[in-house]
């Protein structure tokens, strides 16, 4: 019975971890049936989008650490966007004010929205990893990921070798998480599929609500290849990586400060 009920606390927790993604969904999915007059779909997505970022701050929904990583996902993901688009991997059909070689800026949200809702699982399951490889390793693996969906249009694709080192790298690698005062383990790596499975469920969603279309998608919509799941899988890597590595560093800084602070007790 107890771990029914944090089953339950879990699906609940969960729920509040993507209040981002879910305003994200909401706003795509008011927009394509409902027409806004005076302001373009896109432009109207980007200013809920700007709206609710301030207002989980205002409301301490969301912390100001987590605010900076989750601009770095932004500027990230529309990095990539705008490669893809100048690439012909898909496209945003419509038109918009703040949009840019062929991008809308809303879309760095949705890149923006995985990381908040990383975040916000991490602080209310308060994770916890064992075994995390060295960080230099992890450093050069991220790069080489994030960069292998620029490069693979010139020189053969190389996700199933990164998937394949992934596993090798993180195969000690345990995340505990917390529900109700009860700590669970998980392998990373199966935390990584999971993740990616249900964002390929969200990219679904996303592209029946107009947000952007494959080129198979342009005339009707038609489900994502679930080949795309590799693509979000290696994408959640590189979330993790980078929200684990940047709490490492803060986890160290703090530890440096209260030692530094002992210190200066002991010599008062």
């Amino acid at each position: 019975m107890r771990h029914f009920i944090n089953l339950l606390h879990f699906g609940f927790q969960q729920a509040r971890s993507c209040l981002f993604p879910l305003v994200i969904f909401l706003a795509l999915a008011v927009t394509k049936f409902v027409e806004i007059p005076f302001i373009p779909r896109y432009d109207l997505i980007l200013f809920i989008c700007l709206m609710t970022q301030i207002l989980m701050i205002v409301f301490k929904y969301e912390t100001i650490d987590e605010l900076k990583v989750i601009c770095v996902f932004h500027l990230i993901g529309l990095a990539l966007e705008l490669y893809k688009v100048h690439m012909g991997s898909w496209v945003y059909p419509e038109e918009g004010w703040t949009k840019f070689f062929g991008v809308p800026l809303y879309s760095g949200f949705m890149y923006a929205s995985v990381a908040s809702y990383i975040c916000q699982a991490w602080r209310r399951f308060d994770l916890r990893i064992r075994n995390w490889p060295p960080s230099w390793l992890v450093v050069i693996l991220s790069a080489a990921v994030y960069f292998n969906f620029f490069t693979h249009h010139f020189i053969p694709d190389l996700r199933w070798v990164l998937k394949v080192l992934v596993i090798l790298l993180f195969l000690r690698t345990f995340v505990y998480f917390t529900v109700n005062n009860t700590t669970y383990p998980m392998p990373l790596s199966l935390s990584f599929v999971l993740i990616g499975f249900f964002i390929w469920i969200a990219e679904n969603i996303a592209t029946f609500f107009g947000a952007w279309a494959y080129p198979n998608q342009e005339q009707t919509w038609s489900l994502v290849h679930i080949g795309k799941i590799s693509s979000w899988l290696l994408l959640v890597i590189v979330s993790i990586m980078i929200v684990a590595l940047l709490k490492r560093l803060k986890g160290k800084r703090e530890e440096v400060k209260s030692n530094t602070y002992k210190s200066w007790l002991k010599n008062v």
